[in-house]
């Protein structure tokens, strides 16, 4: 996923208001913690666009990356950053942050029930005391439709690109065959990638966050509409 892609990753998603988005988590932040953090770690953080508009405002802040081509366009955007390579469900630092974020629904990439728990842990081990684990869901399954068609399309002078997709469902598994055309002036390609993602329930987000040994809150609208679940310490 992403390997051919990642290149055209910010042009295709131009349209998310990520300023907004930045804006949206540091006042969650502001209303979970009741100051504003010092550290921050963005975990599957992809090109880098959060971190990027972070900058200036929180002192310390790193990312962890598990797709090499994804991590190879961030530190291209954030070379003065540290930017780990690692998988959500397994990746060990060795450090602590005042905030932990996965966002964009990235968390559905963790695999079955067992994976979200895994990452959960990960995650939770890294928050200072009094710290914030922030966890953007994907879409709940009763909110699922299979049988979408989707297009998207980037218009640019020297970038075209249409990607379009038909959602379906697998079980648990909601399935997303990308169909990329691509054109710049060295030419056009043509390219799939597939992407596996997981419809976890609330209260299978809630119960990772749980055992993780957090206590859990629920922001209804989050950043953009998709919610928020807000882990604290519990001890």
């Amino acid at each position: 996923m992403y390997d051919r892609s990642a290149r055209f990753y910010d042009a295709i998603y131009g349209w998310k208001d990520y300023e907004d988005e930045v804006r949206r988590l540091l006042a969650l932040i502001d209303a979970y913690r009741g100051a504003p953090p010092a550290s921050l770690l963005d975990v599957a953080c992809g090109t880098g666009k959060h971190l990027s508009l972070l900058r200036g405002r929180v002192a310390h802040l790193e990312g962890v990356e598990l797709n090499e081509s994804m991590l190879t366009v961030a530190r291209e955007h954030l070379p003065d950053l540290p930017l780990h390579q690692g998988d959500m469900t397994g990746f060990d630092l060795g450090q602590r942050f005042d905030v932990v974020t996965c966002l964009f629904s990235a968390i559905a990439y963790a695999g079955a029930v067992e994976g979200l728990r895994k990452a959960a842990r990960s995650m939770a081990r890294h928050l200072n005391p009094g710290g914030l684990l922030m966890v953007e869901p994907f879409i709940f399954p009763d909110k699922w439709n299979d049988g979408q068609l989707h297009q998207l399309v980037v218009d640019q002078p020297d970038l075209k690109i249409s990607r379009i997709n038909l959602s379906r469902r697998q079980g648990r598994v909601a399935v997303l065959d990308m169909h990329y055309l691509i054109g710049t002036p060295e030419g056009v390609e043509h390219f799939v990638e597939r992407h596996d993602l997981t419809l976890f329930t609330p209260q299978e987000y809630r119960s990772a966050l749980e055992v993780a040994n957090l206590a859990v809150a629920f922001d209804e609208y989050g950043l953009d509409g998709r919610g928020m679940f807000v882990g604290r310490p519990a001890d």
